[in-house]
């Protein structure tokens, strides 16, 4: 399919995309877009109203505060949304088009007149969706003059506080406000313990063996170590304070050699003594570096008085061999350096796969030699009329092509760095090029190189094409584009697909840690797709398949090849391994036995209502999984319903003991027996084919490092708590009191050492992790006001005089009988506030 001008956004004039002085306004008489002030808010419901099913009144409201006009006609005000929007509506004389995708736009209509200066105007509307979270609200308009068609110039723009989810109310909807008073009984299922019952190291080793006494640490340790052990001797030495007398340490002593009963590379030994310091034992460097980490648990917390480790042995593998952490850094960009702080986060968690989730629609992140218009045109996102010049904004990244979070790759010495910076702490990066829906950044940038060459009289022009430009085939992605599809019908997409696997295999060779697998996509292809292409249509002639989802199948048998050329294991989403069907006239995946000798490895997330079984459907059936299921292990989840939470709720709300309660071999233990009816169980076969789990942050909401810090910690504790420990007695007894005793005990224990020593660890090293300070749960009792936290032993603060609380407000300590609006939040260890809670007690 080809270019449409108004998807693809062109060069301006200057390097910004705002230099073009018309943009302005002045030098045409008419208002500047920068003097606009544009605000976005929900509507209440009037009393008695019925709204269609699933609808979200909505309002954008215009002022005009320059000294000139906006005119009746001859511009646009463009924004981007993650929701679905009435195109074509109308309101205060606008029209609300679609341009493509994300991007929609406010143009006027026929009667629209103008907008004097110091006049307001309003555009009311009905959002398709239910929409009541700040994260899912229109962002990053600007406005654009016909006159000056390369040139978006930016609005003020606020977003209106929104006070309540959309379902307050309805009992039972997952959709419901979650109140202080709920809060406070989810967080009753756990109890306060004293400091010498939490437990000390996370996640929970397999054996520890307490011993009697305790090792002092007098100074920094005498370190023994082979030289290959250099980067695990170096975290090691890490460990122990400056403020430490430099000689005057116990010896600590790291060895490779093996341990007794675990045939996991990744089991180790550590063994501290009073008489004889601390040996750490590894079947391998990785074991040996997982045992450091241990020992970083096990360290006083900095600032102690008189700093000493406790005397004990333990033997500890992991219940997983593949534990993950898939970050999105296609849909929001993130730098090198973020990427670095969640590869260090992730060995502290004994974390071992990054998946590099490095393009999709909306960019194209990583630099690949012979191929620079996937970074030149693929990597940025900004305004301009014309297409082929870069991609249209998205996800409130705004006109500008220097936005930092729209724009923006890494270079091959990047990528590189962190490809060895991953595996010097035994992590294996796994990239990820998404195909072939998902891949509008990757066909635009081709097609744009297509035309420039063809236009130059190069013969070679189509070579890496990736779009049958004759392909009228209609569908829309679940993004709303409906040309973000590689053609499996082209030569040239094998040839592209080829040069990028080989590009990417070369970098990691040259980093020291050649690829194993690679992440071939395969998510979520459009319905429609291909079926209007001519190109595809004659492959389909030429091979005997009748189906698109025979051609499916060809594709990927064609990608694999290519992958297993360079000495790799296919990876994708669970859509590798299934094939679309249907059952009664409903939509259904079903195991594809095409490829259970292939060696594929699918990773499955979706576990929606009537999927729930998906993952052991297709580990029953041969294939090798990862469990990443969207209820209970995507970090983009908002925690709940209320509207303070950031983040999305297509899949579901995620809270932290969400992922904790995850049973990955027995997905549906918490659901009703009737929901488990008909849904098939893991077999001792399938179990075998179970490689692990993974979280994922997709970062349609995450603009900046904050924002991934407070979506992802301290879930990802949970995450690692579910992937390394054993399977947790709560999971395996049939009693069901006695599982609920056992489940709070670990609850309990795993909470209480977030709270009292794993984040506090965080903050008093200076990590500069803004992770989510989760809200106090409030109930009255008596006339008095009890407070809880969902980690026992995080600093609660109150006031009785409705002010927000402050590090000097009074600490609770007990019940609190004062009168009055008692508003309470916890605070970290440098003085961070959480979200405010409020009650009234008279």
């Amino acid at each position: 399919m080809a270019l449409a001008a108004p998807t693809a956004l062109a060069e301006p004039a200057g390097q910004s995309g705002q230099a073009v002085p018309a943009a302005s306004g002045s030098a045409l008489g008419v208002a500047n877009g920068a003097r606009l002030q544009l605000r976005w808010e929900l509507q209440r419901k009037p009393a008695g109203a019925q709204l269609p099913q699933g609808g979200t009144p909505a309002r954008f409201i215009l002022t005009n505060c320059d000294r000139q006009p906006l005119p009746g006609s001859g511009w646009s005000l463009y924004f981007t949304g993650i929701d679905r929007m009435p195109a074509g509506a109308q309101s205060g004389g606008l029209v609300l088009e679609q341009v493509a995708g994300g991007l929609f736009r406010l143009r006027p209509g026929p009667d629209f007149q103008g907008l004097a200066p110091g006049q307001t105007l309003e555009f009311a509307y009905r959002h398709n969706d239910s929409v009541f979270m700040p994260s899912r609200s229109p962002g990053g308009p600007y406005l654009v003059y016909d006159a000056a068609p390369d040139a978006g110039v930016s609005l003020q723009y606020t977003v209106a506080t929104l006070t309540e989810p959309a379902q307050r109310g309805k009992v039972g909807s997952p959709h419901s406000a979650v109140s202080p008073e709920d809060t406070y009984w989810r967080n009753a299922r756990a109890d306060l313990l004293p400091a010498s019952n939490v437990p000390p190291v996370l996640p929970t080793p397999l054996r520890l063996q307490p011993g009697a006494s305790r090792l002092a640490l007098a100074g920094r340790p005498n370190i023994s170590a082979p030289a290959a052990l250099a980067n695990e001797a170096a975290l090691a030495r890490s460990l122990f304070p400056a403020t430490l007398a430099a000689s005057g340490g116990p010896p600590l002593r790291l060895t490779v050699g093996a341990v007794e009963g675990h045939a996991s590379s990744e089991a180790y030994r550590l063994t501290i003594s009073a008489a004889g310091g601390i040996d750490i034992v590894g079947n391998s460097a990785a074991g040996i570096a997982h045992g450091v980490q241990t020992l970083r648990d096990l360290m006083p917390l900095p600032g102690a008085a008189a700093p000493a480790l406790p005397e004990l042995t333990i033997v500890d593998a992991p219940r997983f061999g593949y534990r993950g952490f898939m970050l999105d850094v296609a849909r929001n960009f993130h730098g090198k350096e973020t990427v670095f702080k969640w590869l260090d986060l992730m060995a502290r968690f004994k974390l071992n796969k990054f998946h590099f989730h490095l393009t999709d629609d909306e960019g194209w992140r990583i630099e690949i030699a012979g191929l620079p218009e996937l970074t030149t045109i693929g990597a940025v996102r900004g305004h301009s009329a014309k297409p082929g010049v870069r991609l249209q904004p998205a996800y409130g990244s705004g006109p500008d092509p220097r936005d930092a979070s729209g724009s923006g790759y890494y270079t091959r010495a990047d990528y590189k760095e962190i490809v060895r910076y991953a595996a010097a702490r035994h992590i294996e990066v796994i990239p990820e090029v998404e195909m072939p829906g998902h891949a509008r950044a990757a066909v635009q940038a081709m097609e744009s190189r297509y035309h420039r060459l063809k236009s130059a009289g190069s013969r070679d022009a189509a070579r890496y094409l990736l779009n049958d430009l004759d392909d009228r085939s209609e569908y829309v992605s679940a993004q709303l584009f409906n040309d973000n599809v590689i053609n499996p019908g082209l030569e040239s997409s094998y040839t592209f697909v080829e040069h990028v696997v080989r590009e990417l295999a070369a970098l990691h060779r040259e980093a020291g840690a050649p690829m194993k697998t690679i992440h071939m996509g395969g998510d979520e292809l459009a319905n429609g797709a291909w079926e209007k292409s001519p190109a595809s249509l004659a492959m389909m002639r030429k091979h005997g398949l009748e189906t698109s989802a025979d051609l499916w199948d060809y594709f990927y048998d064609r990608v694999d090849a290519i992958v297993c050329k360079y000495g790799m294991v296919t990876s994708g989403w669970e859509e590798l391994a299934a094939r679309k069907t249907t059952v009664d006239g409903a939509s259904k995946l079903i195991p594809n036995p095409r490829f259970t000798r292939n060696g594929f490895i699918a990773y499955v997330w979706n576990n929606t209502p009537g999927a729930e079984d998906l993952a052991y459907r297709l580990a029953n059936a041969g294939y090798d999984i990862v469990l990443t299921p969207v209820t209970r292990m995507y970090f983009d989840m908002a925690h709940n319903a209320n509207p303070e939470e950031h983040g999305v709720n297509w899949g579901a709300y995620v809270e932290l003991d969400t992922v904790y309660d995850f049973a990955p071999l027995d997905i549906m233990k918490d659901a009703p027996e009737a929901a488990r009816v008909g849904k098939d169980r893991l077999t001792e076969y399938g179990k075998r084919r179970v490689r692990g789990i993974q979280a994922n942050l997709f970062s349609e909401t995450a603009r900046d490092p904050a924002r991934l810090d407070y979506l992802v910690m301290p879930r990802m504790a949970a995450l690692a708590e579910r992937a390394w420990a054993a399977a947790p007695d709560w999971t395996t007894t049939a009693d069901p009191a006695k599982a609920a005793a056992l489940h709070r005990s670990a609850w309990s224990g795993f909470v209480n050492a977030l709270g009292q020593r794993v984040l506090p660890r965080l903050d008093l090293e200076g990590e500069g992790l803004a992770y989510r300070i989760a809200p106090p749960g409030l109930v009255l009792d008596n006339g008095r006001v009890l407070a809880n936290h969902v980690l026992p032993g995080m600093t609660l603060r109150y006031t009785r005089d409705g002010s927000d609380p402050t590090p000097a407000s009074s600490p609770v300590a007990g019940p609190i009988a004062e009168r009055g609006m008692i508003r309470v939040a916890a605070f970290d260890r440098k003085r961070r506030r959480g979200p405010v809670a409020s009650i009234e007690s008279r």
